[in-house]
């Protein structure tokens, strides 16, 4: 096979990068290692940016979004029994969030790329990324019982922190920060409508924990948690005690409680990958970065990522000029660092963290009441939540 962009992985960051490649005319092939069933009922991230959502509706994948998103205008700060309201437009001059599943977005991406879009494969596993610092890398995968080669002007790796794209970089292309966070999250997904029509962020005596949701009769919460708990420690009901202790306030507000369907432990991290490019393979999303869920950032960067990689392959494709492709590094890890560093202040500022003196306790609280007392730092926190302006 031979294709101008050949894109391994076929989560939101790969199928809205071959979507907007489409409309400009770029021919693209899509490799995506797991079944349609799998990609299209992946639970992940539900916080869509104002910026997001607005490259979605763009590339025509916005009609679901429009009838079922929920858009929310703000969130909730819990602290010391008190309620405080971050109001997004008010802060913003009118940006908002909305909230609609990455299981949604990935069927509706799914869905135009298989009418008439370009090729998607499913069940074809990258095997090795060859030939990145010539001038037509070759992508060995395996599919349908027997390895094939797909031939191309670039590669774009949207196949996640532990996907081939990354592997493929040679020894000191690049160089990966980490940080490990002492907690981890234990997550349910409940069929029971939200107690609360925006999302809670709340600093408990036990901990951090957050109300959000799926849908009008779905809700989605999260408990911190020791690293290596595991869920079945945590029958339902001491799930919903100790929630309705962490986001217990002043005045009249109950938690609704229902079945739970699913119940999860996720590990808290901070990566990010530099450069995010090395010859003609690309990093974009996971690949290239990994953030806290805390500040609802990981599938908006991967927007923003394939957003600059679009403009930069369009620009190519139109005039020959590869100035924007050949900054996309430069400019991506700029927002990335920034949305890193957001993550890491709202995780660090919530979060009861081990073995920390009682200083260190007040010193979070006296920025969660700076937040709530000051309209500059209010404003901030609003303008980061709901998304930066892309800057090219």
């Amino acid at each position: 096979m031979r294709t101008s962009v050949g894109i391994i992985g076929g989560g939101p960051a790969g199928l809205l990068l071959a979507r907007l490649l489409h409309r400009t005319g770029i021919d693209c092939v899509v490799l995506e290692s797991r079944t349609r069933a799998y990609v299209e009922e992946r639970q992940r991230a539900g916080m869509l940016e104002q910026g997001t959502v607005d490259a979605l509706r763009a590339c025509g994948a916005g009609d679901r979004l429009n009838a079922e998103g929920l858009v929310h205008r703000g969130i909730e700060l819990r602290f010391d029994g008190e309620r405080h309201h971050i109001d997004f437009p008010g802060l913003t001059g009118g940006r908002t969030v909305t909230i609609y599943a990455q299981t949604e977005i990935v069927k509706d991406l799914v869905s135009l790329q298989l009418d008439g879009g370009p090729t998607l494969l499913f069940e074809a596993q990258a095997l090795a990324v060859d030939g990145v610092e010539g001038g037509e890398p070759v992508v060995r995968f395996l599919h349908e019982g027997r390895e094939r080669t797909l031939s191309c002007a670039y590669v774009v790796g949207c196949d996640g922190s532990h996907g081939i794209a990354s592997a493929a970089l040679p020894a000191g292309a690049s160089r990966a920060y980490a940080h490990e966070y002492p907690y981890s999250w234990l997550g349910i997904l409940a069929d029971v409508p939200p107690s609360c029509e925006e999302l809670i962020y709340a600093r408990g005596e036990g901990g951090f924990a957050l109300h959000s949701m799926r849908s009008p009769s779905v809700s989605r919460l999260y408990l911190q948690v020791p690293n290596g708990t595991d869920p079945a420690d945590w029958p339902d009901e001491r799930v919903w005690d100790e929630l309705a202790a962490r986001f217990a306030v002043d005045g009249d507000w109950r938690l609704e409680r229902g079945p739970v369907t699913a119940k999860s432990v996720t590990p808290m991290r901070s990566l990010v990958r530099e450069p995010m490019r090395h010859g003609r393979l690309f990093l974009a999303g996971d690949a290239a970065h990994i953030v806290p869920p805390t500040g609802a950032k990981g599938l908006n960067l991967a927007v923003s990522d394939v957003r600059v990689l679009a403009q930069g392959f369009a620009e190519l494709h139109r005039s020959g000029s590869s100035r924007l492709l050949d900054r996309y590094s430069e400019v991506a890890l700029t927002r990335v660092w920034q949305a890193t560093r957001f993550s890491y202040d709202m995780t660090k500022m919530l979060h009861a963290q081990p073995d920390s003196d009682a200083f260190e306790a007040r010193m979070q609280l006296a920025r969660l009441r700076r937040i709530t007392a000051s309209r500059t730092a209010a404003a901030e926190l609003a303008a980061h939540y709901t998304g930066l302006p892309l800057a090219l």
